[in-house]
């Protein structure tokens, strides 16, 4: 397999080292515009001969990439778990946004030097698809994120570095999936009603030739995933020890079936690729009739799940053999993905010494309903007398891949009256699932305001049990209210109180004694003043 990285140097004197030649680098000459598909045939080692340019930080490079797949997992090693489980902070989610530069530099620069004075591990940067490759399919540009994995390493922090193939509010897809929904509007999700969510392609195109020149979505990603590997040879095994693959909106394995949580939801089946593989399915089963539409009763978004018959609790469609035909091959056309995706991720950094990880939601409201209306529209066959997440732990483990969880510092009894929301018990529910499958675990926040006393407390509690499969955990994440003087002094608490697990968080200085902690608060200020500014 041969790709090719043209452009400028764009972090001053990188040199191929040792673990380049390693993987079996060799220099080249510059190829100029060369251009095409690059992707790695699936049901072989063939080598495919076009090549991609990439810019942004590398002179031309050429690569034999070998694409079996090894296992790879994080061990437990012989220290004490204090000493194992690493922390990480979220760079800003809009640090870049174009490749002209990063947004927040000097804030994100001084971010960094006071995460590293207080002893944290690394920070996540979040890349995303459509920054990587605004225009051609055939050309990437890594160069603003080259700048900030630099800047991470010369501040002493590892990365962990999410891959994501969904669109943000100031990130939206790539041109080409752009240009091909506007041709063909059914690759992209569509509800009952007929919108459109333009967030992610639809689970069911992913093997289709749907993309500019009959490109799939699934040798899209594949591109994608190579062209970071080549422009990051560098960083990957040494300031970045984890690659988190996105598998649908904001990152998380799930359908975009909300639009705030709290809702039911929409079941997310139908645009014309999910109503042909319904219709496949029901046919199969001898039931031609169920693959028709998705479910006629089912509420709409934000309406309780008693406004329509297919989530009561006692009676509801759900329950029916047509309800559990549905459910089932919706759960599985989730799993189906996750796992294309994944095992084009195991194979493409298959062999290098990084952790494979991805996200799981925690869709934890209506979660003590029998229906647990939330989870289902999401893919999750969750409902009362199933397990929803064990086929996903399976998937995962197959994959040799870490899952990430957030919610890590919700309480059941904080959430809202009426939503009959339970994350302590999801939580725990969908944990049970990777001990059975020997899926390890990190572990990060869900409040975006950041989290207060007692959830930091709700945190350390669940890295450090002796049987915990946490491994890590990532705050998100940094920005002004993450350095503000009501929340930085309980950050730098928590840090403390995981490096003196058997300490109770409320022993610790509180956040009027700032000053008694590792870091000086007169650090602080500065920080805040650049981020508020930025």
């Amino acid at each position: 397999m041969e790709v090719a990285l043209t452009g400028p140097q764009a972090v001053a004197g990188a040199k191929p080292d040792a673990f380049r030649r390693s993987v079996g680098f060799r220099e080249a000459t510059p190829i100029g515009s060369r251009s095409g598909l690059f992707g790695f045939d699936p049901t072989s080692r063939r080598r495919t001969t076009r090549a991609i340019q990439v810019t942004g930080g590398l002179k031309a490079i050429h690569c034999e990439m070998g694409v079996e797949k090894k296992e790879t997992t994080i061990t437990e090693g012989k220290s004490d778990k204090a000493s194992r489980v690493k922390l990480f902070v979220g760079l800003p989610i809009d640090a870049v946004t174009d490749n002209k530069g990063i947004n927040h530099s000097k804030a994100i620069s001084a971010g960094l030097r006071a995460l590293n004075l207080l002893g944290a591990r690394g920070v996540e940067l979040p890349i995303f698809w459509a920054v990587a490759q605004p225009d051609s399919k055939a050309q990437y540009d890594f160069a603003s994120y080259l700048s900030l994995a630099a800047m991470a390493r010369d501040a002493g922090l590892e990365l962990r570095v999410s891959l994501l193939l969904d669109s943000s509010s100031d990130v939206p897809l790539p041109p080409l999936v752009s240009r091909a929904a506007a041709a063909d509007p059914d690759i992209l999700f569509s509800d009952r009603s007929g919108r459109r969510h333009p967030s992610c392609l639809s689970f069911a195109a992913d093997q289709l030739p749907v993309l500019d020149g009959g490109q799939t979505p699934l040798e899209a990603f594949e591109s994608f995933f190579a062209c970071f590997r080549e422009a990051f040879a560098e960083f990957l095994g040494d300031t970045i020890k984890e690659v988190s693959i996105g598998l649908g909106p904001d990152g998380e394995l799930r359908y975009p079936s909300f639009s705030k949580p709290g809702g039911v939801g929409e079941f997310q089946c139908y645009d014309k690729y999910m109503l042909a593989s319904l219709k496949r399915q029901a046919e199969e089963s001898g039931n031609p009739f169920w693959g028709l539409s998705g479910p006629h009763d089912a509420p709409q978004y934000d309406q309780p799940p008693d406004s329509g018959n297919f989530f009561k609790d006692h009676g509801g469609s759900w329950e029916t053999p047509y309800g559990n035909f549905f459910l089932s091959w919706y759960s599985q056309e989730l799993v189906n993905h996750g796992d294309r995706v994944l095992s084009i991720a195991s194979k493409v950094f298959g062999g290098l010494p990084v952790q494979l990880s991805a996200k799981v939601p925690l869709l934890h409201w209506w979660h003590n309903t029998r229906s647990r209306p939330a989870e289902l529209t999401a893919g999750f066959y969750n409902a009362d007398g199933r397990d929803g997440y064990d086929a996903v732990a399976e998937m995962f483990a197959r994959n040799s891949c870490l899952m990430i969880l957030p919610g890590m510092e919700l309480a059941d009894r904080e959430q809202p009256q009426g939503l009959q929301s339970s994350p302590e018990d999801l939580l725990a529910q969908i944990m049970r699932a990777c001990e059975r499958h020997g899926v390890q675990i990190s572990g990060e926040n869900s409040s975006p305001a950041g989290v207060g006393a007692a959830g930091f407390s709700r945190i350390k509690e669940k890295l450090f049990p002796k049987d915990s499969r946490v491994n890590s955990f990532t705050y998100q994440r940094m920005g002004a209210e993450f350095f503000s003087p009501g929340h930085w002094p309980l950050f730098m608490g928590f840090i403390r109180s995981m490096a003196q697990p058997e300490t109770a968080f409320d022993d610790l200085p509180s956040k009027g004694e700032g000053e008694k902690l590792s870091l000086p608060m007169s650090s602080v200020p500065g920080t805040v003043k650049e981020m508020q500014a930025a």
